[in-house]
């Protein structure tokens, strides 16, 4: 029952002029999204965490890193093909303002399960090899590092909504109804019986928590007393 981290990179010089990069090489972090990866890599320096497991695309290898940098003794760092980006096909490196006037947009807004982008993958295809992906490391992890383990995946913002849609149970078609911002953090421990997701596209706040927390396969009745940080040394 190990816990993972699923971190979105930072924003990008593609972000901030609206355009669907894709896996198109080279996109990196603005001064902007260093900033924002920076941020985030100060909030999980409170967690040891196990490792950092990161999609190949140049602006979540960057993102990692600012993460490894906080990390005391430096955990493993490895890269997952099965957590890069969506392959959009023909809608890659397009602008979102142009894609809104394709038909298929309002597809993807809608019935994101029926979706195969234009000499791309389809959604469903997307969402089965990154939840497969999270899953087969977790399980990994847990049974290299305990079940108190606690690990970080630096991926994209379609590929980490799929993979809480997952986690809540929710059908792809409802998948639009989650946010993930740029260097958002998001928390999901995956316990012998069900998911349970801790937290949602969370910019800001106190992790140290994650440290010294123990979970149940069970659910609390009534919500629980919630979490404690450990004391400060």
């Amino acid at each position: 029952m190990a816990t993972v981290i699923l971190v979105r990179h930072g924003r990008t010089t593609a972000n901030a002029s609206g355009l669907l990069a894709g896996r198109t090489p080279g996109v990196s972090l603005d001064d902007v999204g260093r900033d924002q990866a920076a941020a985030t890599g100060a909030r999980i320096a409170a967690v040891p965490v196990v490792g950092v497991v990161s999609s190949p695309l140049e602006r979540c290898r960057q993102t990692a890193q600012f993460i490894l940098d906080r990390q005391g003794g430096t955990p493993p760092s490895l890269l997952d093909d099965d957590l890069t980006e969506c392959d959009y096909g023909q809608w890659q490196g397009r602008t979102l303002t142009d894609l809104a006037t394709e038909g298929l947009w309002s597809v993807v807004q809608s019935q994101p399960s029926a979706v195969t982008f234009p000499g791309g993958e389809s959604m469903a295809t997307m969402q089965a090899r990154s939840v497969a992906a999270i899953r087969r490391r977790d399980a990994a992890l847990e049974a290299e590092h305990g079940p108190g383990a606690v690990w970080v995946a630096v991926s994209h913002g379609d590929i980490i909504k799929s993979i809480l849609a997952d986690a809540f149970g929710m059908h792809l078609d409802l998948f639009q109804r989650i946010a993930v911002g740029p260097a958002s953090v998001s928390i999901v421990h995956y316990g012998s019986s069900r998911p349970s997701v801790y937290a949602t596209n969370t910019d800001a706040g106190d992790l140290s928590w994650l440290a010294a927390s123990a979970s149940s396969a069970d659910a609390t009745v009534g919500g629980g007393a919630g979490h404690t940080a450990p004391p400060a040394r």
